[in-house]
């Protein structure tokens, strides 16, 4: 299985790194460039026309290596990829409105909720085909259970989404996003390979490799970005590996960067519409500390320091139960 796992993250590793270039060409020449908030900080400006949708070279870089002969399949690997390349596409489609077509807002908010409904229905409907429905979810560190019955299928939903969204917001400095995805896939490459599931963490471990080759161009100074491509299919993997791996409130803590975040945007708006006040410099939270000065490499990586150290707790609390 080792052998296996390695060779599935070092072909998708070098899909991605040698792609990549000629993606980068190809979009520079579409025009298909980053557009730059005007709110933003005034040291982003300078990455406008940025090729974007990047995303879109570890996503093929991850279903080529899992295709590879001698990989295997299986009926998860199915359905993990579902949700990831599902999202993905309904990232495309936002970073083609956005871009292509000029609408600044993308896809319109119930397109996306459409979409991602749809994804989390068939994703829930391989599950109990599969014989792998389980609406009891784990509390972290107490040993209890949830059983949410009927309730799952809108918990299931709600968590792709809310993942989703959150790698989104997550993504809005060079590297940042990718290099706190990979540690997040990491410790899941762990604990599916614990819980003998060797299809997920070949998943991982090629969605790993394939976030690597791409990270050697969206390091600072990125030479392309993700996009809504990238961004939501990564979170829609990370909440369908944690679904498939019966972990999903773990994802809540070795992903806690993300949900981090996303609260940042959540009480910046609550203070600012209560109070006329805001909490932050500006939200998402890394953009808070470029304005106090912070560089976007010290940012990057004490986000990628911190968000190590929450694998690590998350880890920590899956050796517990197990």
């Amino acid at each position: 299985m080792q052998k296996a796992l390695f060779l599935t993250m070092l072909v998708a590793f070098a899909i991605s790194v040698v792609v990549c270039p000629f993606l980068i060409k190809l979009l520079r020449r579409l025009q298909f460039g980053q557009q730059v908030r005007d709110d933003g900080p005034t040291r982003h400006r300078f990455k406008a026309g940025t090729p974007t949708a990047g995303g879109v070279v570890f996503l093929l870089a991850t279903a080529a290596a899992l295709l590879w002969p001698g990989g295997g399949w299986s009926p998860l690997l199915g359905a993990v990829l579902l949700v990831t390349l599902g999202n993905g596409l309904i990232g495309w489609l936002d970073d083609y409105a956005k871009i292509a077509k000029a609408r600044s807002l993308g896809l319109k908010a119930r397109n996306k909720l459409l979409g991602q409904f749809v994804i989390a229905a068939v994703f829930a409907g391989l599950l109990a085909l599969s014989g792998r429905y389980d609406p009891v979810v784990g509390i972290p560190f107490t040993g209890a259970a949830l059983d949410l019955q009927l309730f799952y299928p809108l918990f299931i939903f709600l968590f792709i989404i809310g993942f989703s969204n959150a790698v989104n917001l997550t993504d809005g400095i060079d590297g940042l996003a990718t290099g706190t995805a990979i540690i997040t896939l990491l410790a899941f490459l762990y604990i599916a390979s614990q819980l003998g599931m060797p299809e997920i963490a070949r998943f991982c471990g090629a969605l790993v490799g394939g976030c690597f080759g791409f990270l050697v161009y969206n390091l600072h100074p990125a030479r392309i970005f993700m996009g809504d491509v990238g961004s939501l299919a990564l979170g829609g993997a990370l909440a369908a590996v944690a679904v498939l791996t019966k972990t999903e409130l773990t994802l809540v803590i070795t992903g806690a960067i993300f949900v981090v975040e996303t609260i940042s945007v959540i009480l910046q708006v609550i203070s600012f519409q209560l109070t006329g006040k805001r909490l932050f410099l500006m939200s998402p939270l890394h953009h808070h500390f470029e304005l106090k000065g912070w560089s976007e490499w010290q940012v990057v990586t004490a986000f990628w320091g911190l968000a190590f150290v929450f694998a690590v707790i998350g880890l920590v609390q899956f050796w517990r139960q197990l």
